[in-house]
């Protein structure tokens, strides 16, 4: 296991296309869900304990090897909203090109055939967190860490928010980061035994309504 690597794949500047995206901070904002550091910190706290569990358990299943078929089904049956499906592949199709360019191997070579138009961008960082040498743990704090930290990083455009403001907000979380992170890895260890339903559904319903309204809008900051 290398720790330079996690650091290396959870870097906001490695090339993967979240910069553009904002975990649907951008559509909260213009909902007034989120109006400062505080809102932020209850936007986070609930992307957290939905998205992001679900997120984190399959990055986390995809490090440990579980067939990413099987995991990209599972994320499309817990996505209803076909513009967050389209979000997720378009995500997980260029994280895919900078982990082929960055830690080369057969695995995501084969990953990159089997889903010439992208698999859930979860699928993708665990099975990219495999390629680089990092377990299930590593691959579910990188999951959640981009749950939060792109609404976090957003928000400061969005709104001219203090950077410190939303750095915090995030060091506040990251005890409860910790606590999903463990959930999430523990439910990717039963799939071998029990199949992908042993993974998280949480759902947020709102993030979802707002998904489909912000596709829709125009004047976008950010893709979604």
């Amino acid at each position: 296991m290398s720790r330079a690597a996690l650091l290396v794949l959870a870097d906001g500047r490695f090339p993967a296309g979240g910069h553009a995206h904002s975990g649907g901070a951008e559509a909260a904002v213009h909902a007034g869900a989120i109006s400062g550091a505080a809102s932020l910190e209850d936007f986070c706290r609930g992307r957290l304990h939905t998205t992001g569990r679900v997120s984190a358990a399959l990055a986390a299943s995809a490090a440990l090897g579980v067939d990413p078929a099987a995991l990209d089904a599972a994320a499309d049956a817990r996505t209803p909203s076909p513009a967050l499906r389209a979000a997720a592949r378009k995500l997980g199709r260029q994280l895919l090109r900078a982990a082929r360019a960055t830690w080369p191997c057969p695995e995501l070579e084969a990953l990159a055939r089997r889903f010439p138009k992208g698999a859930h961008q979860p699928v993708v960082l665990g099975a990219a967190a495999r390629a680089a040498g990092l377990g299930p743990e590593d691959a579910a704090h990188c999951a959640l860490y981009e749950s939060i930290g792109g609404p976090a990083t957003a928000t400061v455009r969005l709104l001219g928010l203090d950077p410190f403001d939303a750095t915090a907000v995030l060091a506040r979380l990251a005890p409860e980061a910790d606590r999903v992170a463990e959930t999430a890895v523990r439910a990717a260890h039963r799939v071998a035994a029990e199949g992908v339903d042993a993974l998280p559904a949480a759902s947020a319903p709102l993030l979802e309504l707002f998904a489909e309204a912000h596709a829709v809008r125009a004047g976008r900051l950010f893709a979604s």
